[in-house]
């Protein structure tokens, strides 16, 4: 009984997530369903108790433009296929372009997977997965292109990355914890902030393998959820300190609690959480944790 319930619940996902696609993207060229027999039939299942779990899956096709000045030209095709059990399970995606050698199109679709994997546990994740293939899909064009050239290179220094995670957790409350999330920052010479109550905050930015070292700390403790829910990443050519310090929105890592209000004393003020990502540059980020905007 129970799961029958939920095969429900997660046909309603599909079907909403399908009707904010087509709102977003109105026009044939930019999202188009290929199978509307699936989704008329996953429409029946949800409208009707007695009807059968349906027996193929929605399928579409989602083209995006990249955000780059000189990639105007190109246009990455995503296929989709959404496996019933989604969003409980990940999305099926391909995603094509003429520009891409077939080892670019491995490299890519992979990278892709990884991120749904670390992102995406559970909710909707199209709009995202379409985020970071507008983000992200233009630099695989050239990627692998010089092998023959890359032995030249060695000898420059290393390109280093600096990241920022943006880490949502379902509450923070926790001495230890908090005390954790503090001393491993400091200890891996991150900055950013953590604002602990319900929900919880952390922001921690840095050196690329220091923020991901931190991240692996952190998510082997015991939460009720935690999830990367953004992330930025920075290639500094050959970056030095100065380079790395340029980057950082925060100073050093502090705890930030903002008027707590409620029963317990720990819901936080998250009107005052906005004015603080505000006053750093990161409003953008506040849509991202709670999906509306901040004002």
């Amino acid at each position: 009984e129970t799961t029958e319930m939920t095969n429900r619940e997660e046909a309603e996902i599909q079907i909403s997530e399908l009707d904010l696609l087509s709102s977003m993207f109105p026009y044939e060229e930019e999202f188009i369903v290929t199978d509307q027999l699936a989704v008329a039939e996953l429409k029946h299942y949800v409208e009707n108790e007695s009807a059968e779990m349906p027996s193929s899956k929605v399928q579409f096709i989602l083209n995006v433009k990249p955000e780059v000045s000189n990639a105007s030209m190109v246009e990455f095709s995503m296929a989709c296929a959404l496996p019933l059990k989604y969003p409980t399970v990940l999305p099926e995606i391909t995603v094509r372009s003429s520009l891409l050698s077939r080892s670019q199109q491995i490299h890519l679709n992979s990278d892709l997977k990884t991120y749904l994997m670390q992102n995406c546990s559970g909710e909707p994740c199209m709009l995202s997965a379409r985020e970071w293939v507008r983000d992200h899909a233009a630099a695989y064009i050239d990627k692998e292109l010089s092998s023959s050239s890359v032995t030249s290179n060695a000898v420059q220094s290393e390109d280093i990355t600096f990241t920022r995670l943006w880490i949502y957790s379902h509450h923070i409350y926790n001495k230890q914890k908090r005390k954790n999330i503090i001393d491993w920052a400091k200890e891996l010479s991150l900055s950013g902030f953590c604002m602990p109550g319900k929900p919880g905050v952390v922001c921690v930015e840095g050196l690329q393998t220091s923020c991901e070292e931190f991240w692996s700390r952190v998510k082997r403790l015991t939460w009720k959820r935690i999830l990367i829910r953004h992330r930025e990443d920075v290639s500094l050519e050959g970056g030095g300190h100065a380079d790395i310090q340029k980057q950082r929105k925060f100073s050093t890592l502090e705890e930030k609690c903002f008027d707590a209000h409620g029963a317990r004393g720990n819901h936080m003020d998250l009107g005052q959480l906005y004015k603080f990502l505000e006053e750093k540059g990161c409003a953008d980020i506040f849509q991202m944790y709670f999906g509306v905007e901040g004002h």
